[in-house]
C-alpha cells in the first residue's frame, strides 16, 4: 500500500520518518560527491540507524553497490541475521526491481522513499513489487518523503553531469578556421 506524505489523515507516517530521510539525504550527497548518482539509504531498528549505504557503483565497479544493498548488508552482519522483519529502510529515490527484491528478501517491515524514479521505479512508478500478493513478503510503503529535497539532489548531479560532458567535448574538438589554430 502506498500512502503519500502528503495524506496526514490516514497516520502512517510517524514522527521520525523525515528525520530519519534527513540523515538519508547526507548520505545520498556523500554519494554525490564522490562522483556516485546521489542516493542515500538507512536501515532502522527500535529508533536506531543499524546500517547505512550510499550508490558506489563507480567506485565498487559493481552493478549491485546500490544504496539500499549495502545499507541492508550492514544491517544484516551488525544484528546477525538476513532477516530484517523489525527494520525499515529509508532511501532517498524510489527502489529498484534489484533493491525492492533484496527488500522483500530481507523481509523488511516497512519501507520509507523521497521521490519517484519514473524510469526505474519497482514500488509504485513501474511495478509495484512491494504489495504483491504472489509474492510471499509485503510491506507498507510510504512514498513521497522529502521528495523535492531528493529530486532536486538528482537533478542537480545529473545537471552538473550533462555540463561536464559538454564542456569535454568543447575541449576536445578541434578549433575552427574562424576560432583560430
Amino acid at each position: 500500500m502506498i500512502v503519500q506524505c502528503e495524506n496526514v489523515a490516514n497516520l502512517k507516517m510517524n514522527a521520525c520518518d523525515q528525520n530519519f530521510m534527513k540523515d538519508a539525504l547526507a548520505f545520498a550527497r556523500a554519494a554525490g560527491a564522490c562522483g556516485e548518482v546521489p542516493v542515500g539509504a538507512l536501515v532502522v531498528a527500535d529508533g536506531r540507524v543499524v546500517g547505512t549505504g550510499f550508490n558506489r557503483r563507480e567506485e565498487r565497479q559493481s552493478p549491485l553497490a546500490h544504496a539500499e544493498i549495502t545499507a541492508i548488508e550492514e544491517a544484516s552482519r551488525r544484528l546477525g541475521s538476513w532477516r530484517l522483519n523489525d527494520c525499515d529502510l529509508y532511501v532517498t529515490l524510489e527502489p529498484c526491481i534489484m533493491c525492492a527484491g533484496a527488500i522483500l528478501q530481507a523481509r523488511i517491515q516497512r519501507l520509507v522513499f523521497g521521490c519517484l524514479d519514473p524510469k526505474a521505479g519497482a514500488v509504485e512508478s513501474l511495478y509495484r513489487l512491494c504489495e504483491d500478493q504472489r509474492l510471499n513478503h509485503q510491506l507498507p510503503v510510504i512514498g513521497g518523503v522529502l521528495a523535492d529535497e531528493s529530486a532536486a539532489l538528482l537533478a542537480d548531479f545529473f545537471a552538473q553531469l550533462r555540463q561536464q560532458k559538454r564542456d569535454t567535448r568543447k575541449a576536445e574538438r578541434w578549433p575552427s578556421p574562424v576560432e583560430g589554430a
